[in-house]
């Protein structure tokens, strides 16, 4: 059950994870903060293995991933290199809300209301037919 949770990481996926964890970007310890005491008793965790990649911030349940993106986002081929990546996280079944550093740090209070919106969606009974 456990592997579902990384769609196949390997080891040195892993590995890098760990050491992403130890040297973690100013905009990440911020929205750590927030996220580590579970918005609406959804888990996350950081610098998660999925398959090939490193997700800034994962939660199984809702299966979401959380991307902040610094200013080297703006180059062209960091973009297509993040379009390509999040295409095949989205095969996974997985939702993408991706974030930059500017917005985390300039109102973290917005960007946690986006998340709650879209956890609420998994708080919600199934409607009746």
């Amino acid at each position: 059950m456990k592997q579902d949770m990384f769609f196949g990481a390997v080891k040195t996926v892993f590995e890098n994870a760990r050491a992403l964890r130890k040297n973690m970007t100013e905009a990440e310890k911020l929205l750590w903060f927030h996220l580590k005491k579970s918005p609406l008793g959804f888990k996350f965790r950081r610098q998660h293995p999925l398959d090939s990649f490193v997700a800034d911030f994962y939660c199984h349940k809702a299966k979401l991933v959380i991307e902040l993106d610094g200013s080297i986002h703006n180059l062209e081929d960091i973009k297509e290199y993040d379009g390509y990546r999040q295409r095949i996280i989205e095969e996974f079944g997985l939702t993408v809300l991706r974030f930059t550093n500017k917005q985390t740090f300039s109102n973290p209070k917005e960007i946690l209301e986006i998340i709650c919106e879209h956890l609420e969606k998994f708080c919600l009974p199934p409607k009746s037919p």
